[in-house]
């Protein structure tokens, strides 16, 4: 509950200096005993495995509730260029702007900034070609999504152009 992100089960066992099988195994029986799922009384909070780590969340039963508490009637959704631009860095990435930009067929470079900021991707190094920043989806984008991996990921990038395809012109500097 002290925590901003996902601890590794490495950490946790660490942390209470016992062995990683035997917290892994408690980690599993909490988060179904706070489901409910053990025929106990669902709890106001989940413990769920996200992110390749466990964090303690508010339960989806009280999403409303809690969604009202947080942003007190404001709405920080995104935009549907946002989350296109995103869902293009998701099943390319590593990716650059201008690769994005070639898929969607317009300029991503204020929606990159925008998805950057609010902490979904992030640079990780250069085009070894064009110099041109890459940038990947980061843990809060997988924890945003309830994901361990990027495997968990729906089936969407064959239907995606190949970013080889798409042409060096498109690529900044």
């Amino acid at each position: 509950m002290v925590v901003d992100e996902p601890v590794p089960l490495v950490q946790l066992a660490a942390s209470v200096g016992l062995p990683v099988e035997q917290v892994e195994r408690t980690l599993h029986e909490l988060a179904a005993e706070y489901a409910g799922e053990d025929g106990g009384r669902p709890r106001g909070f989940v413990l769920r495995e996200v992110a390749q780590g466990w964090r303690v969340y508010s339960s989806p039963a009280f999403a409303d509730v809690v969604g009202r508490y947080v942003v007190d009637g404001q709405t920080a959704r995104l935009t549907q260029a946002a989350l296109e631009t995103l869902a293009v860095v998701a099943y390319r990435q590593p990716v650059t702007r201008g690769q994005v930009s070639a898929v969607r067929g317009v300029n991503v470079d204020g929606v990159v900034r925008t998805l950057a900021a609010r902490g979904l991707i992030a640079e990780v190094g250069t085009d070894e070609t064009t110099g041109a920043i890459r940038y990947a989806t980061t843990g809060y984008f997988l924890e945003r999504m309830g994901l361990s991996s990027l495997d968990e990921l729906p089936a969407l990038a064959p239907h995606l152009p190949d970013i080889e395809a798409l042409g060096a012109d498109t690529e900044e500097t």
